[in-house]
């Protein structure tokens, strides 16, 4: 029997693409499942097809950045399922891709609400019924790639998902002693629909369309590339059992593109010369061997 049997999974933004991936992922392991989505008719989809393939599914529409929201499906969950074991914040956006100077506050706060105030939110209202029952269980953020590696032209998205990253750092210690394991899932590109997210961005968030035909044709550029190399992405079923197969090692980081590991390696690289120039310096010679202050 596998050790998910019985427990019961919340899952932001699954009613498609990774979200979804996890929710049949999990399911399959017997796990209960919570559906979260903005999308009421694909998340009626999703209920369908889970329920299709013999999973406990309930769905119900969610909007992330919603603080009731999320306190709805905690509730819901609870009394259809009882005690909660998961929390997959999954649920984002990528915003518009463009240059800094063609960046428009309004989609600055779009994602930075979905992609960092949607996690919060979520831990916050969920992990809580995680600790009551005392058994123990996973929190799975899922950041990006770009959590590890800067996106030209994607401020927002990357700063979110380098948030994401060390939150997940963070909770990784801070809930380690009530047995809740937590992961961060960075995903290379993913054949899903994340870069028409736009579909489903409130009033508030949207702007007039500008009148700049060149800086129209700019963001029209990148977000035709953007679309090309999504095309060319992961099966996002992998991902769901990546995934499973992680959080079973109990992972921290769980990466599902390896190709991308020179990438980091790279970074890593300068990082470390980086340090070596600090040590190498006169001013900070008097810390070479200072203790590390540590908040834990």
């Amino acid at each position: 029997m596998s050790r998910f049997t019985g427990k019961t999974a919340i899952i932001s933004g699954g009613a498609e693409g990774i979200g979804f991936s996890i929710a049949q992922a999990v399911g399959k392991q017997g796990m209960n499942v919570v559906i979260g989505d903005i999308d009421t008719d694909q998340l009626e989809q999703a209920r369908a097809k889970l329920e299709a393939q013999g999973i406990a599914v309930l769905a119900v529409p969610m909007d992330v950045t919603r603080q009731d929201q999320w306190q709805a499906v905690a509730e819901q969950a609870k009394t259809r399922f009882g005690n909660v074991h998961m929390l997959v914040n999954n649920a984002g956006v990528t915003g518009t891709p463009c240059a800094i100077e063609q960046m428009d506050e309004k989609d600055w706060r779009w994602v930075l609400d979905v992609n960092l105030m949607g996690v919060i939110y979520g831990t916050a209202a969920i992990v809580p019924l995680i600790k009551e029952h005392g058994e123990g269980g996973w929190l799975i953020n899922v950041a990006s790639m770009a959590g590890m590696v800067g996106v030209a032209y994607g401020g927002p998205y990357t700063a979110t998902k380098v948030a994401v990253v060390g939150m997940s750092e963070s909770w990784h210690a801070e809930f380690k002693p009530h047995n809740i394991q937590v992961s961060v899932l960075c995903p290379g590109f993913v054949k899903t629909r994340i870069n028409q997210s736009q579909r489903n961005k409130h009033a508030e968030y949207r702007k007039e369309e500008s009148a700049e035909g060149e800086s129209d044709g700019n963001v029209s550029a990148l977000a035709d590339h953007l679309q090309s190399v999504i095309d060319a992405g992961l099966a996002p079923e992998i991902v769901g059992e990546r995934m499973v197969e992680a959080i079973g090692a109990g992972e921290l980081y769980i990466f599902t593109h390896p190709n991308y590991r020179k990438v980091t390696q790279a970074r890593y690289k300068a990082i470390d010369e980086a340090f070596e120039r600090s040590a190498a310096s006169p001013l900070l010679q008097h810390m070479l061997n200072e203790e590390i202050a540590s908040f834990s």
